[in-house]
């Protein structure tokens, strides 16, 4: 089976690769609008369903579409516009609690699945300073909440994860593993 991977992610790629996969990349182009009455744990599944089925499969071929929401106290926390609102996100996060969802889609000709992983991250206290040297040196702009997990901010300031690591990174790679593998998708070398 021939495994596509629909992201622009430098993490989603790095992740199926360390997970032993070969894999294309392809674009899909689509308007990742939600309806407002959607909960924040239904988003990025509805999102990376609404990805997959602009995409048409031929046989032979597996199609992966993700997508990460960061939700605190149930406000929807987007990639950030610019600077301040990167600054004021990040602020918002410092002290507390928020949640990451990730979901993926995997479309066969014949069948399509999404699931979605929920995992709780908690922040320490984060100073203007802090945040301020994050943003410059690491310009979080692509990234749902203005942080990534692996970065500078992930590693000092995260004080407690509840679910998977690499779900927050922006793909549940054991969630995705085990539904490629029910679809006889293995890493290569795998069954060698």
């Amino acid at each position: 089976m021939n495994l596509l991977l629909a992201s622009n992610s430098p993490r989603r790629k790095e992740l199926l690769t360390q997970l032993g996969y070969q894999f294309d990349i392809v674009m899909i182009d689509v308007d990742e609008s939600y309806p407002s009455d959607l909960k924040p744990d239904e988003i990025a599944e509805y999102v990376s369903a609404k990805k997959a089925k602009a995409f048409d499969v031929n046989e032979n071929e597996l199609l992966l579409t993700s997508d990460t929401i960061v939700a605190l106290d149930q406000k929807i926390l987007l990639k950030p516009k610019d600077e301040n609102e990167a600054f004021e996100m990040i602020k918002s996060l410092s002290g507390k609690v928020h949640q990451v969802y990730t979901a993926f889609t995997i479309k066969t000709v014949d069948s399509e699945i999404s699931k979605t992983s929920k995992t709780d991250v908690e922040f320490s206290e984060i100073s203007d300073e802090e945040i301020n040297f994050y943003i410059k040196n690491y310009k979080p702009f692509d990234k749902a909440g203005s942080y990534g997990i692996q970065e500078w901010l992930g590693m000092t300031k995260i004080k407690n994860i509840f679910g998977s690591f690499y779900s927050v990174m922006g793909l549940p790679v054991d969630l995705v593993y085990e539904e490629l593998k029910k679809l006889g998708c293995f890493p290569k070398n795998f069954l060698n």
